[in-house]
């Protein structure tokens, strides 16, 4: 069977230390927040290179550039001695979905409690859930997976501990001086303009310390492109309105691409002897071709001519799994793998599959930031080209690190253990 190459961002999507997209919580990177969702018209912006304003300065560019992208004065003037808040800075440097282990984010997210919750919401909105799949063509177990993962279906929107007022979280990532300002400036002007709205969400704007919104966790422009009035009361209401959250999810993922009908993939059984080399996260496959290399799918796909990439995430010693097409789009709302392995994981427990096969080598310690660039560093002084020093796991990091071990006849499964490193540390 003839294999090809998916180009289709999969590389840089694949084990990302940035987000792209509207997560709880969490910032996307300035590469893919564009791709994903409708740039608004730029607003004054202070480079990483620029001296950044005082955030009176700052904020007041900022409303006049709403003004003029058609905010009335009086909602633009409520940024007006917005505070900053000295927690929304420090979150950005505490993502869970990177400083922990990608075991330790699945156990905390996908607990006995909220499976069990999730099918009891899969029972309660079952009408609306069909009405929603016949309209969209997205599985009912994903978009109930997303608001688990996302908001625990919901009931941390209550909790004053986590939400927080979306303009002022915003206007301190705006004028925080960082690389991400214009990203955060131009949400926080498309927060503006839905404040602006015939009928705008009931006030005031509530959300993550990032700026995500409502049960699924919409950054503003994404809300402003896809957010839907399922329910038929005159509003795009994603707050207190499960329909139209659940349905604006089912939206933007069909915009995205979704394919009805498949899978996200599978867990994967590799058969002893299994040449790890070709689980290089790029090179798509039919499912029939795997089996015969010795990857087999625990779950069936419907169409064994249906294409899959192969990853590792932990090397040898821990799960594999077969990725399909549909899996790029729960990273597209989420480019961290382990977000995405959740998300897919939950939808599967949803509707009764078992807990993965295999476990993850829980014993391994996750390599900081810092270590990783040393050892991107050293690699590169080997001769084994990792890419840029920059602490982030990616496709070509872990394409050096098979490289290194194929040269030195080990098994060729990109993962970092504290054994390669040590060797990686000692020479040639």
């Amino acid at each position: 069977m003839r294999c090809r190459r998916r180009t289709l961002r999969l590389e840089a999507a694949l084990l990302s230390l940035a987000l792209a997209g509207p997560a709880f919580g969490a910032p996307p990177t300035q590469t893919d927040a564009p791709a994903q969702t409708p740039s608004p018209v730029p607003v004054p912006a202070a480079g990483p290179e620029a001296s950044a304003p005082a955030p009176a300065d700052c904020l007041g560019e900022i409303a006049r550039a709403a003004e003029i992208q058609g905010v009335p004065a009086p909602i633009a003037a409520r940024l007006t001695d917005l505070p900053v808040d000295p927690e929304v800075v420090a979150a950005t440097q505490n993502q869970a979905e990177f400083v922990k282990p990608i075991w330790a984010y699945l156990d905390a997210n996908l607990t006995e409690a909220r499976i069990a919750a999730g099918r009891a919401k899969l029972a309660e909105w079952a009408p609306t859930l069909a009405a929603i799949e016949a309209r969209y063509g997205v599985d009912r177990h994903i978009l109930v997976a997303f608001w688990g993962v996302e908001s625990t279906y919901g009931s941390v929107l209550d909790d004053p501990g986590i939400v927080r007022p979306v303009l002022r979280s915003l206007a301190t990532l705006a004028c925080t001086p960082t690389p991400r300002a214009p990203y955060w400036r131009g949400e926080l002007v498309a927060a503006l303009q839905i404040l602006a709205q015939d009928r705008p969400p009931a006030e005031p704007l509530t959300g993550s310390w990032a700026g995500a919104m409502g049960h699924t966790q919409f950054m503003p422009t994404v809300y402003q492109a896809y957010a839907v009035d399922f329910d038929g009361d005159g509003r795009r209401d994603i707050w207190t309105s499960v329909p139209d959250a659940l349905a604006s999810t089912a939206n933007y993922l069909t915009a995205m691409g979704w394919r009805p009908g498949e899978r996200w993939g599978s867990e994967a059984r590799l058969e002893p002897g299994f040449d790890y080399g070709l689980a290089d996260e790029t090179t798509e496959r039919s499912f029939a071709a795997w089996r015969a290399l010795g990857a087999t799918p625990v779950q069936a796909p419907a169409d064994d001519g249906a294409g899959a990439v192969l990853i590792v995430p932990a090397g040898a010693r821990g799960p594999a799994f077969l990725l399909q097409p549909n899996f790029r789009m729960i990273l597209r709302y989420n480019t961290a793998l382990s977000y995405a392995l959740t998300v897919a994981h939950l939808a599967d427990r949803l509707r009764g599959a078992p807990a993965f096969e295999r476990d993850w080598p829980r014993g391994d310690a996750m390599l900081s930031a810092d270590a990783l660039k040393g050892l991107q560093a050293r690699l590169a002084e080997l001769g084994f080209a990792p890419g840029a020093a920059d602490g982030k796991p990616g496709p070509r990091t872990r394409a050096a690190l098979r490289a290194f071990q194929a040269a030195r006849g080990l098994v060729p499964d990109g993962y970092a253990d504290p054994a390669l490193v040590e060797r990686i540390k000692a020479g040639p």
